[in-house]
């Protein structure tokens, strides 16, 4: 079994997500009208950088699939850990956002339906950004997060102040997505608010998942071209992908 398989960075991928699904998301549907896009952009930055101390040596505190997948495409882990990785994410994300769905009910008038801080387009955007831009945005999005998360870190570990710049780039990114999608950049943050709020947020939510995975392949490439370790990178591939084996 390997070290990214055990139990522990399982259950810290799991618990990490639940908490940045409710405190992130919960900061748009509880408190959205009162703290307005800065405050929720700081909520997901605020959260993600002290979860990155609290898990980061553990498991990376990716926290999130395409980051995941970013790793995964890197060679930095193996495709069966990351397979447990983003069923950690998910389950976590959806008790998270299961949770937010408690409170928020126990809220008077608020309603959850087809919105619950969910990330949409047309005219589930603020802007109506359309489907097309919509996608190019979030790919742009999840593409800066990925592409700083592997140049500040070697491993699929993040570390102490190497938390800093990826917490200020999704807090940039917020800022950014929020008026325009309500910013993904994260499939497990999109999908469990989606299952709660259905209608129209479950129809929309499939440009949130495939966006945020191909920014993230996108982000590998580039990271590659402008920190070329060619050789390096090819045999960590062939080492993580079934049936690869490195070049003699």
């Amino acid at each position: 079994m390997s070290a990214e398989t055990e139990p522990q960075p399982l259950a810290a991928e799991c618990v990490g997500t639940l908490l940045l699904v409710f405190f992130g998301v919960g900061a748009a549907v509880l408190a959205g009208e009162f703290i307005g896009s800065m405050g929720i952009a700081l909520a997901f930055a605020f959260v993600l950088l002290g979860l990155v101390y609290a898990f980061g040596a553990i498991s990376g505190s990716h926290l999130n699939p395409a980051v995941t997948l970013g790793m995964l495409l890197a060679g930095r882990m193996s495709l069966q850990s990351a397979i447990m990785y983003w069923i950690a994410q998910f389950l976590g994300a959806i008790a998270g956002a299961a949770l937010l769905f408690l409170v928020a009910k126990q809220v008077p008038g608020l309603d959850t339906s087809e919105a619950f801080g969910t990330n949409g387009f047309d005219d589930r955007s603020a802007v109506g950004l359309s489907l097309g831009g919509a996608f190019i945005v979030e790919i742009m999005l999840t593409f800066l997060l990925v592409f700083v998360w592997l140049s500040v870190t070697s491993t699929s570990l993040l570390k102490g102040w190497e938390g800093v710049p990826v917490g200020l780039t999704l807090g940039a990114v917020s800022l950014v997505g929020i008026p325009l999608t309500g910013t993904s950049v994260n499939p497990a943050r999109s999908l469990a608010p989606a299952l709660f709020a259905g209608g129209s947020a479950l129809a929309q939510l499939w440009l949130f998942i495939i966006a945020p995975l191909v920014g993230a392949a996108v982000a590998v490439i580039v990271h590659r071209i402008v920190h070329p370790q060619p050789d390096e990178w090819l045999t960590d591939w062939r080492r993580a992908v079934p049936g690869r084996r490195p070049a003699r």
